[in-house]
Order: C-alpha cells, then structure tokens, then sequence
C-alpha cells in the first residue's frame, strides 16, 4: 500500500513503492558521488514509510549509511585518481560546475575535516566534498573516519525526522531548512571543540612520555 506522502515528497512515493530499498541506496549513492539527486529526501520518505510499518527502520538506517559513505567514498576515488582534468571534463554534466568546485574546494582548505562532516547537511557541499577531499588529497584513513561520522548523523537525523513526524514531516522539513545555517553554526561549533579537545589531550599525553 502506498504511503500518502506530502507536498515536496509526493513524487517519491511512486519510486519508494515500486523500488523499495534500492531506491535509498541508488539515489544517496549517486548523490554522494556528485549527482545533485534527492538523496536526502528520500531518506526522510524512507522514515515515513518506516513510522508506518511499511519498511524497517533497521534496514532504512543501515542502507542509507553504507550507501552515503560509499557514493563519497566513490566521489573522493573521482577526485583523487581522475583527478581535476577528469571534473572539469564531465563535472558540467552533472551540475559540478567549476564554481561549484572551487568554492567547496576553498572552504575545504580551510576546514577540511569539518566540511566532510558539516557538508553533509548542505546542499552542493554534500555533493562536492568528497571529489573537493580527492582532489585535496586528504589522507583515505582520515576521510573515511570524518565521513562515516558525518554520514552517520545525517542519515540518523533525517530518517528519524521521517519516522517521528510522519504526516507533518513537510512543516518539520522546511522549520529545519530556514533554521538550518544556525542549527549547523552550532554543530561546527561543537565539532571544533571536541577536536581541539582531543588534539591538547594527544599533545598532553605525548609532553608527559616525552618526560619520562
């Protein structure tokens, strides 16, 4: 049975009733590879069809996750072995324009670690940051961590937003979009702080074996 979905989410109904799980992971993995499409969207749509029993929340969670990750994880494979030749060369086809490139890759030199985990919940950073990373040649270790972190709260957030709002996830969805710059201001905030926590922490540590 078709869930009634509202306004922006109506046309997802169609494709989560026919496609099931695979339409999570094909449209938030494509996503993450730099294909502006609605990825987050459907995970929202995804939670509403879970609140109603119509998929596994488990499922929808667990999918989305490995789904997000490995669309970035392939956008940073684009930028890094591609390289930029390879971008600039087919990045127009899918909306990565080089404007579009530059600016994420600016932001990205300035606070790389928090792009990949803020830039999940922003619209063209979300696509971006995983080529931006490639191309930035950030180390795949240290990518992977930030990016599952990010990717791990972003599905979290949206999906239960679906599960627990049910037919008022339009007026929730647009509440958290205007809010949005704010509600990330204090996550960066908050994502800073626990890193520069644990750098004096290792710094710490390190002055006192050096001491012994």
């Amino acid at each position: 049975m078709s869930a009634q979905l509202p306004g922006v989410f109506q046309s997802l109904s169609p494709v989560l009733d026919r496609y099931g799980y695979a339409a999570i992971v094909v449209l938030v993995g494509l996503e993450g590879v730099g294909i502006p499409l609605p990825g987050q969207l459907i995970l929202i749509a995804a939670g509403v069809y879970a609140g109603l029993g119509q998929f596994n929340i488990v499922v929808v969670l667990l999918l989305g996750l490995l789904a997000a990750v490995g669309g970035d994880n392939a956008g940073y494979a684009v930028g890094r072995y591609g390289g930029r030749e390879l971008v600039q060369r087919f990045g127009r086809y899918v909306f990565l324009t080089e404007k579009r490139l530059a600016a994420t890759e600016r932001f990205f030199d300035k606070r790389g670690p928090v792009v990949v985990v803020i830039g999940r919940f922003v619209d063209g950073l979300r696509q971006a940051s995983g080529i931006a990373a490639g191309l930035a040649r950030m180390g795949w270790q240290r990518y992977l961590a930030y990016n599952a972190a990010g990717s791990l709260v972003w599905v979290g957030v949206w999906v239960f937003a679906g599960y627990l709002a049910g037919s008022h996830i339009e007026a929730l969805y647009r509440g958290l979009v205007h809010y949005q710059k704010f509600l990330l201001g204090a996550l960066a905030v908050a994502l800073i702080a626990v890193i520069v926590r644990w750098v004096v922490k290792r710094r710490s540590a390190q002055r006192a074996a050096a001491e012994c």
